[in-house]
């Protein structure tokens, strides 16, 4: 619903049938690393629900919990940031880029006692905060991001990851004999749905579009002047829904400069806020020798789907159909499902993409230390064999280090496509 006096979109919880608080695919990972670190940043763009996870039972028992945005705190913080940080319990301190001198007191804190896990810190301005953390927290933190909600956790299944079982498979026929159970979803829908804890939990299109407007306006007119000096927020916004319209291709800066009516320079540090805001991601291509003839340039994706079809004026299933290529929303959800389980490793994956000179891709490629996995995606409900033949040639071109490649694909069975593509219902991964 939406209140008259302020503004503000309020979400009725009443009307989703999710759960309230969602279990998070990070959490786990977070308990872990505090065993053995003394600062733990999670960063991530705004609502994405960082403040929720760090309160939850399992990460809140036995610490004290404060927030910067209370202006009580953010004034102790900034006028005896020592008293604040030496408490007997371990400490988490949400939203810490509000008070930078805060980082170099916790700095002090560490060099005299690195006991594991004594703070646990968040912020949403991942520019200014990374900044402020890399020149005070160098060797004494480790760093986490907090994505938008993927549809395993929104099912509260996060047990397990397919990806990891895709990557421990020798070939495909270890992969056949225990292939992961299909759960069928409309993916259309999933696309619009989006990951934003507040968007999910809104029940219907209309008051998630309220929403979705809602974060823009607090992003452009409030964020920014944290992150950056942008001038001319009219010009901004236009460059942010260009390049949401150009979701899955390729970068053009010049192109997209052009369109937006500002410089190369401009465009350029423009969508490099944008990254650093998680609001889009630049993905980048695979190459391992720079004499093949492959393309160089990124690839754009959207943070989250929901904000990025809102932004390129698109809010049901009949005008997502009628795009040109619909499919580069599925291909976005597939990415940001692989960059929310990259973040639960240890060592991170490398997430890329491949293309030829000539045009042949495959959309998502995975390097996970020597294995490579090279990944298509369809949105078709029955795979043919020509979709596979990125995959086999980049199989072939690869053989010691990527034994097959999957198609995902909008279908109920797991099938041997050729000797080295397999295909793979999306319900079986998402």
């Amino acid at each position: 619903m939406l209140d008259k006096i302020t503004g503000r979109v309020i979400i009725a919880h009443a009307m989703s049938s999710y759960p309230i608080f969602f279990k998070r695919a990070l959490e786990h990972v977070v308990v872990k690393r505090l065993e053995k670190i003394p600062v733990v940043v999670i960063t991530g763009a705004r609502q994405t629900g960082k403040t929720t996870l760090v309160q939850n039972p399992e990460l809140g028992k036995s610490r004290l919990y404060m927030s910067l945005d209370s202006l009580l705190t953010l004034d102790r913080a900034r006028r005896d940031p020592e008293t604040l940080v030496r408490q007997d319990r371990a400490l988490t301190i949400d939203e810490v880029q509000r008070a930078p001198d805060l980082l170099l007191e916790i700095k002090r804190q560490v060099d005299r006692d690195r006991i594991p896990g004594r703070f646990l810190l968040t912020g949403s301005a991942n520019m200014l905060l990374m900044k402020s953390i890399g020149e005070s927290l160098a060797g004494r933190a480790i760093y986490m991001t907090l994505r938008p909600l993927t549809r395993r956790e929104k099912r509260q299944d996060i047990k397990s990851w397919p990806w990891d079982h895709l990557l421990s498979s020798k070939d495909i026929d270890f992969f056949l004999r225990s292939p992961p159970p299909v759960t069928r979803f409309n993916w259309k829908n999933e696309v619009l749905e989006g990951g934003f804890p507040p968007a999910v939990l809104s029940g219907n299109r209309d008051l998630r579009s309220l929403w979705l407007e809602g974060y823009v306006d607090t992003y452009v007119q409030r964020d920014l002047r944290d992150l950056s000096q942008v001038g001319d927020l009219g010009a901004f916004t236009r460059l942010m829904k260009l390049a949401n319209l150009r979701n899955g291709g390729l970068l053009n800066q010049s192109e997209l400069g052009r369109d937006a009516m500002v410089n190369r320079s401009t465009c350029q540090r423009w969508l490099s806020i944008l990254e650093t805001s998680f609001l889009i991601t630049l993905l980048q291509p695979f190459f391992e020798t720079r004499s093949k003839r492959l393309i160089k340039s990124e690839k754009i994706y959207c943070g989250d789907t929901a904000l990025g079809l809102f932004l390129a004026g698109i809010s049901d299933e009949e005008e997502l159909s009628r795009c040109p290529n619909p499919g580069v929303w599925l291909e976005n959800l597939v990415l940001n499902d692989l960059l929310v389980w990259r973040e639960t490793r240890i060592k991170k994956p490398g997430i890329y993409y491949w293309r030829t000179a000539s045009g042949l891709e495959v959309d998502l490629v995975i390097e996970d230390g020597r294995r490579l996995l090279p990944v298509e995606v369809k949105a078709a409900g029955s795979p043919r064999v020509a979709d596979a033949k990125a995959l086999d040639i980049f199989c072939q071109e690869h053989p010691a280090r990527s034994p097959f490649g999957i198609l995902l694909y909008d279908g109920e069975e797991t099938v041997q496509l050729t000797r080295t593509a397999l295909a793979v219902p999306l319900g079986a991964i998402l």
